[in-house]
């Protein structure tokens, strides 16, 4: 997979903390608060803002403060309720789409501005002195804030919490991560690994210092570090590997072992290790999350081949849109144009697998979802480019036919092997007959 350097755009979206948001708000609106106090009008159009004497301004800042204590602990609450639900019913992977949510953040960020500028602005209230009515007047607007604030978040995460919902989102940043780190398929830029003689000579095996998930491999930085030392640098792991401390991560071929060292210390830290799985460069994690949805959703639990089936018809999307990308793996240059690092990548029998193999054996009673893979494979195999991608779609299509020994029924095996049927002429370029029905029924689930 083409990788990136430090500090590229990502895939995902909202990645600061949950805590960042609402804690900066704060710190600044408690700023504003005190500012704000000690503007203290004694006559003229800011002194009318506030008709009433200190007494009220301050009870307004009171109820303004524990109103946003309030409905920062429901809104608090339908979070853990949301986060609960998530994990159980769909995938507890996607927690993360709750916790990098901006929406969530923006309405934390206003509660918790709303709190601290009332907090701060009750510093200036004083009975003998004038009523600080700037301070009255953007509290009440801040309340007023908070209040729709609150009904924003309600219908949001009403909207959230909507299985079509997650599975939109998880596409969504599949199709980024797709987009922005794959090549075009026609894209013949970047020279082959094949180009290197490497096999023959004995490398430097680098082991890795810690556990963790591979979230991001910075070509760039090993590149610079190979150029350096006159050596050539071979990847051993691709984005969302998980990597135990002491196994191999890449091997370093270099003139003297000092060389190998140092190149290896870069190499180590080119490879960005997590503690879980992102989608930085990571594709297969979004299909690891829409296979999740599916395979909880024919759970005997569920037991709702319909969400199933949707899912199945994101991944259908995102199958097609990689057989328009280079996959495989690729050899980068340093600026001499000289091959100094090799990076692996997962090739399309490999999210193939990842979309068809646990799917078709939780569905292997249920026809409609053997028919949705194999709607999926028909659709793959309209837009495949080479031979190779036409043999891994015939491989999971036969894969998917070897569940047709769990059906009581004859006739649901027959809608399953007419499906098969069609995704071989849909290979052989026949369309009209790979998509031709009575009513739609090879199409609609």
């Amino acid at each position: 997979m083409p990788t990136t350097s430090r500090g590229r755009s990502s895939a995902e979206s909202s990645r600061a903390p949950l805590w960042v948001w609402p804690a900066t708000a704060g710190l600044v609106a408690a700023v504003a608060g005190w500012l704000l106090g000690e503007v203290e009008p004694r006559s003229g159009l800011l002194a009318g803002l506030w008709p009433s004497d200190s007494s009220a301004a301050g009870s307004l800042l009171q109820v303004v403060a524990t109103g946003a204590v309030t409905i920062t602990t429901l809104t608090l609450s339908l979070t853990v309720v949301a986060l609960q639900l998530a994990s159980s019913q769909f995938s507890p992977r996607l927690l993360r789409d709750f916790v990098r949510d901006r929406v969530t953040k923006t309405v934390l960020a206003v509660f918790a501005a709303t709190f601290t500028f009332a907090l701060a602005g009750l510093r200036g209230i004083d009975q003998a002195e004038p009523v600080p009515t700037l301070v009255c007047l953007v509290a009440a607007l801040l309340g007023l804030a908070s209040f729709g604030a609150l009904l924003a978040f309600v219908t949001h995460i009403a909207r959230m919490l909507r299985v079509d919902s997650m599975m939109v989102r998880v596409h969504d940043e599949t199709d980024t991560a797709i987009r922005v780190f794959y090549r075009d398929y026609g894209d013949r830029s970047a020279r082959s690994p094949d180009e290197l003689d490497t096999g023959r000579a004995r490398g430097t095996p680098v082991r890795a210092t810690r556990s963790g998930f591979v979230r991001v491999t910075d070509a760039e930085h090993a590149v610079r570090a190979a150029q350096a030392q006159d050596a050539v640098v071979r990847i051993e792991v691709r984005p969302g590997d998980h990597v135990v401390q002491g196994s191999p991560i890449a091997t370093v071929w270099a003139a003297g072992g000092t060389a190998a060292d140092r190149v290896a210390d870069a190499v180590r830290e080119a490879v960005h290790l997590s503690a879980e799985r992102t989608i930085d460069q990571d594709a297969g994690f979004g299909f690891r999350q829409l296979e999740d949805i599916a395979i909880k959703a024919m759970s005997p639990a569920v037991n709702d081949p319909t969400t199933a089936a949707t899912a199945v018809g994101h991944m259908a999307d995102l199958l097609v849109r990689l057989t328009g990308r280079h996959l495989g793996a690729t050899l980068h240059e340093d600026a001499e144009g000289v091959g100094r690092v090799v990076v692996p990548d997962r090739d399309l029998r490999y999210y193939l697998d990842l979309a068809c193999g646990q799917l078709r054996r939780f569905s292997a009673g249920e026809p409609t979802v053997l028919v949705a893979l194999l709607r999926m494979l028909r659709d793959v195999a309209v837009v495949c480019r080479d031979d190779e991608q036409r043999t891994a779609v015939a491989r999971a299509a036969d894969e998917v036919c070897g569940q047709l020994a769990h059906q009581p029924l004859e006739q649901d095996a027959d809608g399953v092997r007419d499906l098969r049927m069609r995704v071989d002429l849909a290979l052989a370029g026949r369309l009209e007959d790979a998509f031709a029905d009575r009513a739609g029924e090879t199409r609609s689930i």
